[in-house]
């Protein structure tokens, strides 16, 4: 016995496709001057857009980001240490294209953390794959990886995504196992894919953090080299009653 249309194409997972033929079955009258051609190319669009909003919500979920950063919430205010036209620049990507890093500096609460999620996901929005953490939960994860034999593959799905955030850079001294393994991170993704650091530490005190000349140098060595800064600047914005996000408060 031969399948309903609608089977058929739930057999092959062209969701979109049926939801769209529903659509216009129920709104015959919307569509009956249309060719055959016209109607078949909104059906195909209704699942291409579809396809691809289920990319973008897998790469969110992935992504596991803290706060729900947009950058169409950001705020301008001169105090704030970036303006509009950076913002923008950095939104073209040819940081990405020339496989630099960005380092986001500040003091606890300016909006490290909400700018970074928030470029993250704009990056999502144009299909690449992001991936955030805190350091130090990074560092741990590599740790406990290597005791239960998964470290390769943590290694081979970190250095698959186009931008690895790691937030809270320099909270605590680096012992030698994490320098270590930070090292490898660092290294292999060097000329090849791009990191982004938020941190309340200035740059110039990140050696100290590592803790370690020789691993200090390797690491900020690759690290720092031809790296887009920004400097964020003035108050908290906790302090300032500004509700970004429940999470944001938490920072």
């Amino acid at each position: 016995m031969q399948l309903r249309v609608d089977e058929q194409l739930s057999q092959l997972h062209l969701s979109g496709m049926k939801q769209a033929l529903s659509q216009q079955q129920e709104q015959e009258a919307l569509y009956q001057d249309m060719s055959f051609e016209e109607r078949l190319q909104l059906l195909l669009s209704h699942e291409l857009v579809q396809r691809e909003q289920r990319k973008i919500n897998r790469l969110e979920k992935q992504a596991r980001f803290r706060l729900a950063g947009q950058v169409e919430q950001l705020d301008y205010r001169t105090s704030r240490g970036f303006s509009k036209a950076q913002i923008r620049q950095l939104l073209e990507g040819h940081w990405l294209s020339h496989q630099q890093n960005l380092l986001l500096t500040g003091a606890a609460g300016c909006g490290k953390s909400y700018l970074a999620c928030a470029l993250g996901r704009y990056f999502i929005r144009q299909g690449m794959a992001v991936r955030y953490y805190r350091l130090k939960t990074l560092l741990e994860e590599m740790r406990l990886a290597q005791a239960d034999g998964s470290y390769p593959k943590l290694l081979e799905q970190l250095n698959q995504v186009a931008i690895l955030i790691l937030d809270d850079w320099g909270m605590e001294m680096l012992d030698a196992g994490e320098r270590s393994n930070l090292l490898e991170i660092i290294d292999t993704r060097h000329g090849r894919l791009s990191t982004m650091i938020a941190s309340q530490l200035p740059v110039d005190k990140w050696y100290g953090m590592i803790g370690e000349a020789t691993f200090a140098e390797a690491i900020l060595d690759r690290l720092i080299h031809r790296a887009v800064r920004v400097a964020l600047t003035g108050e908290s914005m906790r302090k300032q009653g500004v509700t970004l996000t429940h999470a944001d408060q938490a920072e």
